[in-house]
């Protein structure tokens, strides 16, 4: 069986991943309520939510499982369980047809795959986090060069002021002391 069509069968419910037990029927080639014997024939493999539990009708609402008269009734006439991977894994010792051993073994390996897309898609996002944080640092960064530049270029413009003044007094005694020397002199001649 394809990876994808087991991959389309696997839901997020509580938290799990979990597959529908009709799902898992019609992938085994059984009925339903032939699977559901089976499980409840052998319940204490199954206890724990950790393996297998029953939906709600708000879950099965929400996930818009099928209902009555093949999907086309509005109410459910029983409850799905849900099987994690480990219990699906405990199916095959409650399955023993060939068929349930390779369906299992695909199940098994779709599981497998999925859990690795998902660490891949955290380990992705947390390095896209990282680089969102870090081009937030450099963009502060960068607005506290552009305050700092801005300061600067204050200090340096009353700095420049300030040389600017000086040189006029400078060139204002200069020429007052030009005038000085243009005078007569008083005194001897020679």
């Amino acid at each position: 069986m394809e990876l994808e069509v087991i991959k389309s069968k696997i839901y997020e419910i509580r938290g799990q991943r979990v597959m529908l037990d009709r799902d898992l029927a019609q992938m085994y080639g059984v009925e339903t309520k032939n699977l559901n014997k089976a499980v409840k024939r052998n319940l204490e493999r199954f206890e724990g939510e950790d393996f297998m539990f029953k939906l709600t009708k708000d879950e099965c609402l929400r996930f818009q499982i099928g209902t009555l008269n093949g999907g086309r009734g509005q109410h459910l006439k029983y409850l799905p369980y849900a099987f994690t991977e480990m219990g699906v894994a405990m199916l095959s010792s409650v399955l023993h047809s060939d068929t349930a051993i390779i369906i299992n073994r695909s199940i098994m390996r779709a599981f497998v795959t999925m859990r690795s897309y998902m660490s891949s898609v955290s380990a992705v996002t947390s390095e896209l986090s990282e680089l969102k944080e870090r081009i937030l640092t450099i963009e502060q960064s960068g607005k506290d060069n552009a305050e700092a530049i801005s300061d600067l270029s204050d200090d340096i413009q009353k700095e420049l002021d300030d040389i600017y003044l000086a040189l006029s007094q400078l060139a204002a005694k200069q020429k007052e002391n030009d005038s000085l020397k243009e005078r007569q002199k008083i005194g001897f001649k020679k």
